[in-house]
């Protein structure tokens, strides 16, 4: 398996939906962590804990998980040596707790659940641990009763602070020391109770200035008379912090030393968590636990993609057996790809223990090694088009595969020329073969087709589609190459039958019809009885511009019927459609009337030859022997 495999079949998507159905972070972390077996008995052990799940939960009881949280940071914390919190032990005492009511309800499931209920004989029951923490501990604080000392303390600090209250009291009542007081009320800074005192008159009360307001107008002091009280209850305070470390650490330590069965039992809930939450997959899913072999066989009845909503057709398929190569043809959007992903998710869902949407009949291979090539691979980040990534995709498969491979191929070849594309197809399908793979391979190739016929352990399937509709019906049919959709849709249209014969005569045996048509039969195109708007804007000695090479050439011929002109350029004569040129100025405004344009299109030295022949000279006469002579030998 390879992240390839589990991204484009959705693997990770199908455990967070199974994921969701748990109910605490220990059976969320161990899906997590779950990926497909290939050991037959031990998938043979996942799927039947799910069946077992699944009638403990038709049972219409609930699983008494409630309580039951991870707390594996907590048993980090004591590996540490770290002295809990009053709040993590009573999530400690929780779990505990959780695990006991499990246990129980476990074993009174025997009779329908043998194999889960066993493993409730592992777990570790702590009564007694949660009995000492839930009596130490009430409301996530340390109760008073956890031991006589803290008890005893506690007792004296309620006494100290009743008459620290007492004496403020009377310092707020008195007459002497209102003026002094800026609010009748008593204060705690620092631990400590004070009195605020307007900072004037902060002199004139006898006692030790513990903090002071924001804006400095108020100042709050101990007076001298609780001083001595104030200190004994920090005291206490003191004592009572220590007494309470001792309690904590004694509750740890209780813990600390069932850490060894703790961890077992953890293990244990995050198995049942999971094992549930497939329960409940399986019953929402209407699922069904399929028969398992290790040979490459898959026969799949009435079976669903797991993460289609609404209305699927089911798919019915087989491989392995009188095959072990299936291509599948049909038009586009008519299923092939979800055929694909249905049969690659349902066996890795297997392999994972998951029940499977499917009718009973229904038979999984396991797999060491399940490749998929599936959709665009086009990489940016390599510049790589989509038929280099997918053989750079199939060749990494090919360096990995064995005889216990599934393979899933969709548009096996495509993106490049059909005819190499094909070929390089059916090498690589027969290589994987020969390999001793199990491959399922889509395309629109006929040549693979033919070769699928040929082959004897080679098989064709097709996607139905409906021919008056033509709307795929996402079935798939065993033995039958799919049909160009693109013959239907033209029959559909009217096409003449004579062209629809020749398209499926063409498309069997490639003998095209290359006899020419008579002579009688061509309808020979007539001159326009008007001229273009566009016929008198050109004429012999033009001056234009070529649109398309950039040059300057002259007019020889005006526009014809087809709305070509004939332009002498670079010593060429070239016929350019009138769109292809610009004037860029008219015969008549470059050359002087009864000039003679046709020496527009002879070069110098033909103009000047026969200049000299009109004249009669002998030098040009000899010239032309020269040349005659030169041609004649």
């Amino acid at each position: 398996m390879n992240q390839i495999t589990y991204e484009k079949l959705q693997y990770n998507e199908l455990k967070e939906i199974v994921k969701s159905y748990c109910v605490s972070g220990l059976g969320r972390q161990l899906i997590d962590k779950l990926t497909p077996s290939s050991v037959i008995n031990a998938v043979k052990n996942r799927l039947h804990e799910t069946t077992e799940a699944v009638a403990i939960l038709n049972t219409n009881s609930r699983v008494p998980f409630l309580g039951v949280t991870n707390i594996e940071q907590i048993v980090q914390a004591l590996e540490k040596g770290i002295i809990l919190e009053p709040s993590d032990l009573l999530h400690a005492s929780d779990f505990l707790r959780g695990c006991r009511q499990v246990k129980k309800y476990m074993l009174d499931k025997q009779e329908f659940a043998p194999v889960l209920a066993s493993y409730a004989h592992s777990m570790t029951e702590f009564s007694s641990v949660e009995e000492e923490i839930n009596f130490a501990i009430k409301g996530n604080r340390i109760d008073s009763s956890a031991s006589r000392e803290l008890k005893r303390i506690r007792q004296h600090m309620h006494a100290v602070e009743a008459k620290i209250e007492e004496r403020l009291n009377k310092f707020l009542k008195s007459n002497t020391n209102k003026k002094y007081i800026q609010e009748a009320f008593i204060s705690r800074k620092d631990g400590r109770y004070t009195i605020p005192i307007k900072a004037a008159y902060k002199h004139h009360v006898e006692g030790a200035i513990i903090d002071v307001s924001a804006k400095g107008s108020t100042v709050f002091i101990e007076p001298q008379s609780v001083t001595k009280l104030n200190a004994e209850f920090a005291a206490c305070q003191a004592e009572e912090a220590m007494e309470e470390y001792q309690i904590l650490a004694a509750l740890s330590g209780l813990l600390l030393e069932n850490i060894a069965e703790i961890k077992i039992n953890m293990e244990l809930i995050s198995q049942y968590d999971m094992v549930f939450a497939k329960g409940k997959f399986s019953k929402q899913i209407d699922g069904i636990e399929p028969k398992l072999n290790d040979y490459g066989f898959i026969q799949l009845v009435e079976a669903r993609h797991p993460l289609l909503s609404g209305h699927v057709v089911p798919l019915n398929f087989e491989v392995g057996k009188d095959f072990r190569s299936l291509i599948i043809t049909g038009p586009n959007a008519g299923g092939k790809t979800v055929v694909l992903k249905t049969i690659g998710l349902l066996t890795l869902a297997a392999m994972s223990g998951f029940h499977i949407s499917a009718a009973k009949g229904t038979e999984i291979s396991l797999f060491e090694r399940v490749f998929v090539d599936i959709g665009d691979n086009q990489s940016i980040e390599n510049a790589l088009s989509t038929f280099s990534s997918h053989m750079q995709n199939i060749s990494d498969i090919m360096r990995s595969a064995n005889n216990h491979t599934l393979l899933l191929f969709d548009e096996i070849g495509s993106g490049t020329e059909p005819n190499e594309g094909a070929a390089l197809a059916i090498a690589i399908l027969e290589e994987f073969y020969q390999m001793g793979c199990l491959t399922v391979a889509t395309t629109h190739y006929g040549e693979i087709k033919r070769f699928s016929e040929m082959h004897p352990d080679f098989m064709n399937a097709a996607m139905r589609f409906d021919s008056d509709t033509l709307e795929p019906l996402y079935q798939l049919l065993l033995g039958k190459a799919g049909e160009s959709n693109a013959l239907w849709i033209a029959k559909k249209m009217n096409l003449h039958e004579r062209a629809l014969q020749k398209a499926e005569d063409y498309i069997a045996n490639k003998d095209y019809e290359l006899t020419m048509v008579s002579e009688n039969k061509i309808r020979k195109p007539k001159l326009p009885n008007k001229k273009p708007k566009y016929y008198d804007q050109y004429e012999k000695g033009d001056r234009v511009k070529l649109l398309e090479h950039n040059e300057v050439g002259i007019v020889y011929q005006g526009i014809d019927y087809e709305h070509h002109v004939v332009v002498f350029c670079q010593q060429e004569f070239m016929r350019v459609h009138v769109k292809r040129i610009a004037l860029e100025m008219q015969a008549k405004d470059l050359y002087p009337a009864g000039y003679d344009l046709e020496t527009l299109f002879v070069d110098h030295q033909t103009r000047k030859m026969q200049h000299d022949l009109e004249r009669g000279s002998k030098k040009a006469l000899r010239e032309i022997a020269k040349d005659i002579r030169k041609k004649r030998d």
